[in-house]
C-alpha cells in the first residue's frame, strides 16, 4: 500500500525550487554538484513544509523534464535524500517526502517556538509580545468576580456573552461606525473567525482572493479548508495596494471572498489610506466579493501623532459587503484567545447557527476578563504600554539590523508588529535554515506568499529589544555570511546569551 497522502507535480515542484534562487557565487566559492543542488533544494522545502511529509513526489524522468537537467541529476539527488531520511520508496508506489526520525514534523504556519527551547534560541516566528501585567491578572480577577451568575447556566454562548457583544458593539459606534449588538459573534480568536467565514462563504473548490505577501497562518488555514488562492500583488514599499489591479482581479476572478489586512499589514507594515478603503469595498461591493477585513494589528499604532484613516466597514456601515475580524490577541495577548467578527445580523445568524458543528463557543471567563478590560479603562491602558514596548523593540530592531546587515532593504511601518526585509539576493529559505543552527528563528518569504513567491525576503517581527534585538541582528548576520558562503550549514553554534 502507498505510504503517501498528497501528491506535488513535476510543474509545481519546479516553480518552487526555481524560487530558491541564491546571490551568485564570490571567487574561490565552489557550487555544489547539480544532484546535490537539487537534493537540498527539496529538502529545504520539506523543512520548511511548504511540501508536505508524506507527498508524492514525481518520477524522474517528469521533474527531469520540467528542471530541464538529466534524468540521471534527479535519480543521484532522489538518492541522497533516501540516504538522508528525506525520501522514502517503494517499487511500484513510487517517492514520497519523509523526515529522518527524531525530526521534529515541519509546520506550514507560524507556530510559537516551545517555551523549553528560549533559551537557546531567540524566537523572531512568533510576532506576539508577553502579557502586559498587572492588566492581564486584575482582568482575570474581575472576570472571577462575574463569573458565578454564569456558573449556574450552561456555559454554551454560541454567538459570544451578550454583555461583551454590547461592549464591542459600543465600541465601534464610538468610533463612528453604528453597531448593534446583533451585528457581533465572538469567537475563538480571529482565527477561529476566519475559519468560520471560510466555512460558511468559501467551501472547497472557491476562490479566495489574498494580498501578495500575506499573514502565513491564514493562508495555511484557507489552503486546508480546499480554497483556490488568487494573489494580489502589494506594491513596494509601504504604500499597499494597487486598486487598479484588485479591481481587475475581482471583476475577472470573481472570488467569494477577498481577505485583507488594512490597518498595518502583516507582513508587510503597510496601512491602507481612506481612499484605498473606499475603493477597495466598491470594488468588492461590484463583484459580488464578501470582502473580510482583518483589524487585528488597528490599535498598534507606534508613531505619536499618527491619524488613523476610517475603519473599511465605515465605507459598508450595514455589513452586507465587508465582515471584520478583530481580536484581543495582537493588541493585549495571545494568550487571551478571543476574536469577533462585526458583519451584518443576517450573516451573524448564518455563522452563528454553523457553529453548532465547530466549537459551539468561546470560554466564557476569557470573555469575562476581555469585558472587564472593556468596561474599565484597563484596555486602553494596557494597549498604551503594549505600543510603547513595540515602539522600543522596533526602534531597536531597526538599528541593529541597520548595522549588522547593512545590505538588507526595508521601510519602517508607522505600525504594526512586523518588518518585511529583502535580504539582498540571498534566499530566505537557506537564511531560515542557517539561523536555526546558529540560534535565531526567522520565518522566510515564501510562508508569505503563494507558490513560492517572496524567497529574497524574511519577516522580522517587533518582540525582542536592547540587547536581545542586537544579538538576534548579530545571528542572522552569522546566518547570512552562511549562506553567501555556500558552507554547510551547521558550521557555527549559537553564541551563549542571557536576555
Amino acid at each position: 500500500m502507498a505510504q503517501w497522502t498528497s501528491a506535488v507535480g513535476a510543474a509545481q515542484l519546479a516553480r518552487l525550487l526555481n524560487s530558491q534562487q541564491d546571490r551568485p557565487a564570490g571567487p574561490g566559492t565552489r557550487r555544489p554538484p547539480a544532484y546535490r543542488a537539487l537534493a537540498d533544494g527539496i529538502r529545504l522545502l520539506v523543512l520548511e513544509g511548504r511540501v508536505p511529509v508524506a507527498a508524492r513526489l514525481p518520477a524522474e524522468r517528469e521533474l527531469a523534464l520540467s528542471l530541464s537537467v538529466s534524468r540521471t541529476t534527479v535519480a543521484a539527488a532522489y538518492e541522497a535524500l533516501r540516504t538522508e531520511g528525506f525520501l522514502e520508496s517503494r517499487r511500484g508506489a513510487g517517492s514520497w517526502t519523509a523526515v529522518p526520525a527524531g525530526n521534529p514534523l515541519p509546520a506550514r504556519g507560524l507556530e510559537p517556538l516551545p517555551p523549553e527551547a528560549l533559551g537557546s534560541i531567540i524566537d523572531l516566528g512568533c510576532a506576539a509580545l508577553p502579557a502586559p501585567e498587572p492588566w492581564l491578572t486584575r482582568a482575570v480577577q474581575g472576570a472571577l468576580e462575574e463569573l458565578p451568575p454564569y456558573a449556574h447556566t450552561h456555559g454554551d454562548y454560541p454567538a459570544g456573552l451578550p454583555a461583551l457583544r454590547s461592549m464591542i458593539a459600543e465600541r465601534y459606534t464610538a468610533r463612528g461606525i453604528p453597531t448593534m449588538p446583533e451585528q457581533i459573534m465572538v469567537t475563538t480568536g480571529a482565527m477561529g473567525a476566519i475559519d468560520a467565514i471560510c466555512h460558511l462563504f468559501g467551501g472547497r473548490g472557491e476562490r479566495i482572493a489574498v494580498e501578495s505577501p500575506s499573514y502565513a497562518n491564514i493562508l495555511q488555514l484557507m489552503r486546508e479548508a480546499g480554497a483556490r488562492l488568487v494573489p494580489v500583488a502589494m506594491a513596494e514599499g509601504l504604500s499597499g495596494w494597487d486598486m487598479d489591479r484588485w479591481r481587475q482581479v475581482l471583476r475577472e476572478a470573481a472570488p467569494r471572498i477577498a481577505y485583507v489586512v488594512a490597518d498595518f499589514h502583516n507582513p508587510t507594515g503597510a496601512l491602507a489610506d481612506e481612499d484605498q478603503r473606499r475603493r477597495l469595498v466598491e470594488a468588492a461591493r461590484s463583484a459580488g466579493t464578501v470582502l473580510v477585513v482583518d483589524e487585528t494589528m488597528s490599535e498598534l499604532h507606534l508613531d505619536p501623532g499618527l491619524r488613523m484613516p476610517r475603519p473599511v466597514c465605515g465605507f459598508d456601515p450595514a455589513g452586507s459587503t465587508v465582515l471584520t475580524v478583530g481580536s484581543a490577541s495582537k493588541a493585549f495577548w495571545a494568550g487571551m484567545r478571543i476574536g469577533w467578527v462585526r458583519a451584518a445580523p443576517d450573516v451573524i445568524r448564518s455563522l452563528v447557527a454553523a457553529r453548532a458543528y465547530a466549537d459551539l463557543g468561546t470560554p466564557v471567563l476569557e470573555q469575562l476578563a476581555v469585558n472587564w478590560l472593556f468596561s474599565t479603562g484597563g484596555w486602553e491602558e494596557a494597549v498604551e504600554v503594549r505600543r510603547s514596548q513595540a515602539r522600543e523593540n522596533r526602534d531597536a530592531l531597526v538599528a541593529a539590523v541597520r548595522r549588522e546587515l547593512p545590505g538588507w532593504e526595508f521601510e519602517v511601518p508607522q505600525g504594526g508588529l512586523t518588518l518585511w526585509v529583502r535580504t539582498g539576493g540571498l534566499s530566505g529559505s537557506r537564511l531560515a535554515e542557517a539561523g536555526e543552527r546558529v540560534g535565531v528563528r526567522v520565518p522566510s518569504g515564501p510562508r508569505f506568499g503563494v507558490d513560492g513567491a517572496f524567497e529574497g525576503y524574511v519577516r522580522l517581527p517587533f518582540t525582542v529589544g536592547g540587547a536581545v534585538a542586537e544579538e538576534a541582528a548579530a545571528r542572522l548576520a552569522a546566518a547570512a555570511r552562511l549562506v553567501e558562503s555556500g558552507a554547510s550549514v551547521g558550521t557555527e553554534s549559537p553564541r551563549s546569551f542571557v536576555a
